[in-house]
């Protein structure tokens, strides 16, 4: 075993670029060519990989460091005799991202010729080859500046974004989204004036940022040139203009899942969009806390405009300056709570949803709960109330299966399983973990899922699968008080219980008033599939078996 310095590689004309991201950790193994920091400058990022296979000893760098050609990134072990101090030779051939710069700063100024259709081809990008299209960024009928971007093409680790080598009125794009592009390839067609030799050599000088940087052993390396994209980028709280601010890697890994990037808050410097973050965001679409515009725009009602309510008819939200009546804080609404506002704003509008309120007696099966526990304390499982409940819901599904039903147009899809999902309180908001197939386990082993589900809710590595799938949900307040509320129906779902702080109440017996421990209910329903007298039929029968829970074996 050898250890090997990793250096960056030659990156062109910057003396310093700043460390935005690091992909790799100690301990990891890495192959050759596999990218392990992202650095940037002020108009262009790159990943710098690394020249060897080995794994990750020590890390040189830290996020915001500024790096140079030479500068050591980290130290990797290797197998093999390699030298202790590995040096990143520049390849001859290779070229340096090129960032956007004026054309009359390389070349003479354009002479302009007669108008006409005018071909707009793609430049030298480098070695790469079929490098895919992944945004439009004109349309026809646009007027067009000499050195304007048409579009962004991408390879699997550089980014580029490829400009007009003529001014004119965009008149027919050739390519579309997903197409793979090579040198030569035709575009678009111009009408307009064309530039001459001169600016037309400049334009290949800026447009090909060859997407390589020499690395050791000859080996190339992508580089990302962003251009004006990355300066947008530095200000998230902008308008958003052409590329999100991600890498090559995270925005491919955000295409396979087929996540909306401009959708996603980054956490990274400079609100720089991770991998971690693009699967928070998948895990949160899985679990219906939050929905796409996409699919928000798709599902909206006709009627429905802004978010201010004017579409809906009503006077707009009013706008208030709240510093003149005294001092204030503005702070920032989590991502969940933020874009999960759509999803509740559908249903709550879109349902037309009802609300029953009841008690149950929860005394004999409390005292049931108090003794397993006690029973089981050695083991260290724990039984909880809302596991009962779970299993409770279940009998109640069964005996009214519209409760366990969907919509589809003018029919109803009833399941033949029992997913139920509970509400977890977590740092980062609302979170529905999802017990599957709950009517095949018991309470014990209901009890310690849930526990798995809630820890890994407050973690923050919940998979979308542990979050999708339920057929009725549960919110429980019950540890923290109140006595009845109103919960919104987590739709496709019909039907959401709410349950809040059980109280001890003088219950009247027909000779004397007892102490009995009473559970409040809330059964929100979709007046669409349940009438009121199913909701109540449910909500009596679901205390009926709170209150004696060998009715469940019946």
């Amino acid at each position: 075993m050898s250890i090997v310095e990793i250096k960056v590689p030659d990156i062109g004309d910057f003396d310093e670029v700043t460390v935005i991201e690091l992909m790799v950790k100690v301990g990891d193994t890495v192959k050759a060519d596999q990218s392990l920091i992202t650095v940037e400058s002020d108009k262009a990022s790159m990943e710098i990989p690394s020249s060897h296979a080995g794994v990750v000893k020590d890390f040189q760098v830290a996020l915001g460091d500024k790096v140079k050609q030479g500068s050591v990134v980290l130290m990797l072990e290797v197998e093999g005799a390699v030298a202790s101090a590995v040096v990143a030779a520049p390849a001859p051939q290779a070229a340096a991202p090129v960032v956007q710069a004026p054309v009359a700063a390389a070349a003479p100024a354009a002479v302009a010729a007669s108008s006409g259709p005018i071909e707009v081809r793609v430049p030298d990008i480098g070695d790469f080859k079929d490098v895919a299209v992944i945004e439009i960024m004109v349309k026809p009928g646009d007027s067009i500046r000499i050195e304007q971007s048409l579009i962004t093409v991408e390879s699997d680790k550089a980014a580029m974004e490829i400009p007009s080598s003529a001014a004119g009125v965009l008149k027919e794009l050739k390519i579309k989204v997903g197409d793979k592009v090579n040198i030569g390839d035709l575009l678009a067609i111009l009408e307009g004036v064309v530039p001459t030799g001169a600016v037309a050599a400049t334009v290949a000088s800026v447009a090909a940022p060859a997407l390589a940087a020499p690395v050791a052993a000859a080996a190339s390396v992508p580089a990302v040139a962003t251009v004006a994209a990355a300066v947008a980028a530095h200000n998230p709280g902008a308008l958003t203009v052409g590329l999100p601010h991600a890498s090559p890697s995270v925005r491919k890994f955000a295409r396979e899942l087929g996540v909306p990037l401009n959708e996603v808050k980054g956490s990274g410097l400079k609100g720089r969009i991770t991998d971690a973050d693009v699967q928070s965001f998948t895990r949160s679409v899985m679990s219906g806390a939050v929905q796409t515009l996409a699919a928000a725009a798709q599902a909206k009602p006709a009627a429905a405009g802004g978010n201010d309510g004017a579409g809906l008819g009503l006077i707009p939200w009013p706008k208030v300056d709240f510093t003149k009546f005294g001092p204030i804080e503005r702070k920032e609404m989590s991502r969940i709570k933020k874009i999960s506002g759509a999803n509740l704003l559908r249903n709550a509008i879109m349902i037309p949803a009802v609300t029953n309120h009841d008690d149950c007696d929860i005394t004999d099966l409390e005292a049931f709960r108090v003794s397993t526990n006690k029973e089981n304390e050695k083991s260290g499982a724990k039984v909880t109330m809302l596991a009962f409940l779970i299993k409770a819901c279940v009998a109640a599904l069964k005996k009214f299966p519209e409760f366990n039903s969907s919509l589809d147009g003018d029919a109803l899809i009833y399941k033949q399983y029992f997913h139920i999902g509970f509400a977890a309180d977590t740092p980062n908001g609302l979170m529905v973990p999802v017990i599957k197939d709950a009517d095949k386990k018991g309470i014990m082993q209901i009890s310690l899922e849930m526990g798995e589900l809630a820890k890994k809710a407050r973690d923050g590595k919940l998979s979308p699968a542990e979050m999708s799938g339920a057929s009725f949900t549960i919110s429980s307040l019950g540890g923290i008080g109140g006595r009845y509320f109103t919960p919104i129906i987590n739709a496709p779902e019909v039907a959401i219980l709410g349950v809040c702080k059980s109280t001890i109440q003088p219950i009247w017996d027909g000779k004397a008033f007892q102490p009995r421990l009473m559970l409040p209910l809330s059964l929100t329903w979709d007046h669409r599939v349940i009438d009121g007298a199913a909701a109540a039929r449910f909500n009596v029968y679901l205390g009926q078996i709170l209150g004696d829970f060998r009715r469940v074996l019946l």
